[in-house]
């Protein structure tokens, strides 16, 4: 009998052996079902929506984009650096709309990532509970990639390509064969950051699309969280030492790209070409207002993408005296935690449930009547 391993309390994440598939289809293995995630899997049908039924969301609502801007242009970094200076009101528009574009086609990639990376775990992990939640979860990112990119389609044409250190990132998560890298990597790292711009978006968008749009994906990403949670809680104690500093040490290396790298000018070149400007002058332009005071102070609000990605990890469990200062630099590690686990995406999430359970309520009703 092929041999798994296993580096949970539970043994609910053990990968399946070297025999690969024909590991999962030993008949035994039918029976060695945890339920550590039966009360996620038990609750999908409280967050179903979708995308393309106008009863949960119309993306052909009009919106402006020569006058108005899907997000502020007070929050765009380049907007509030000599790069504004450049520019005349009708380009600061372009420039603003066309940021939240690449945002956006960010997210719509972040997405397509999660689906491959649910959808890799189903092959990777031999118990039947954790890949069906993993399945599960795996539907739901693709409603997630239809959804962002109709609106993307419906607003701009089409979505930006993937930056080269996004891109780069989301396929080395992808192509992990590590389990228990590739699970921080999926409902830590991604989800943190999901977490963290979907509360973001919702709070500071000017677009009502868009507003309902991160709603409903947050009734989604809320129960993706709690998933990571139970990761945290069921497999970091089993760890050895070694194990737990490589996951450790390799989070915060990821947490490193995405904060300096993934905003980076370089990566953003397509918006400035437009425009005529040289993206080492917008580097320059932006080093002088875009400053380490300013990060800090943009990661003190709740909705901060990075704030929220740092307390996703430390209430995991991920960040211990090793790399504390690393993220300490940023952001007070002990007002977080004297925060408690909840983030500001919660209460968005709930308000989305109950908005489903309306509209759900309508549609079983209409169902009964025509049956």
């Amino acid at each position: 009998m092929p041999e798994t391993t296993s580096v949970s309390r539970s043994g609910a994440f053990r990968a399946v052996g070297p025999a690969g598939f024909l590991d999962q289809i030993r008949v035994p293995r039918y029976a060695e079902r945890t339920d550590l995630f039966d009360e996620i899997i038990a609750e999908t049908h409280r967050h179903f929506w979708d995308p393309l039924d106008t009863a949960y969301i119309r993306f052909d609502e009009p919106f402006d984009m020569a006058t108005e801007t899907v997000m502020p242009a007070s929050i765009v970094p380049e907007l509030n650096s000599a790069v504004a200076d450049r520019l005349t009101a009708e380009q600061r528009v372009w420039f603003a709309n066309e940021s939240a574009r690449w945002w956006l086609s960010s997210v719509l990639h972040g997405e397509q990532g999660a689906l491959s990376l649910s959808a890799s775990l189903c092959h990777m992990l031999a118990d039947p509970g954790v890949v069906e939640y993993a399945a599960n979860q795996a539907r739901e990112e693709a409603r997630h990639v239809t959804a962002f990119s109709r609106y993307i389609h419906t607003r701009w044409g089409a979505p930006m390509p993937a930056s080269d250190v996004l891109g780069g990132l989301l396929k080395e998560l992808v192509d992990l064969t590590d389990v228990p890298r590739k699970i921080v990597g999926m409902q830590l790292l991604v989800e943190g950051l999901a977490m963290g711009i979907f509360a973001s978006l919702h709070s500071k968008s000017q677009d009502p699309v868009l507003r309902r749009l991160t709603q409903l994906v947050m009734t989604d990403e809320a129960f993706h969280h709690r998933a990571g949670k139970l990761w945290g809680r069921d497999a970091l104690p089993m760890m050895d030492e070694k194990a737990r500093n490589g996951v450790e040490d390799w989070a915060a290396q990821c947490f490193q790209i995405l904060m300096f790298n993934m905003l980076h000018p370089s990566q953003k070149q397509a918006l400035y070409a437009p425009l005529g400007l040289d993206w080492e002058w917008v580097r320059d332009a932006m080093k002088e207002s875009y400053t380490s005071d300013v990060r800090r102070a943009e990661m003190s609000e709740s909705t901060n993408v990075f704030r929220v990605l740092v307390k996703t990890l430390l209430h995991a469990g991920i960040i211990t005296d090793r790399t504390r200062p690393l993220y300490a630099q940023w952001v007070d590690l002990g007002a977080l935690a004297g925060e408690g686990e909840g983030t500001v995406g919660d209460a968005i999430a709930a308000e989305g449930l109950e908005f489903l359970a309306g509209v759900n309520a309508a549609r079983r009703s209409r169902h009964d009547t025509a049956a």
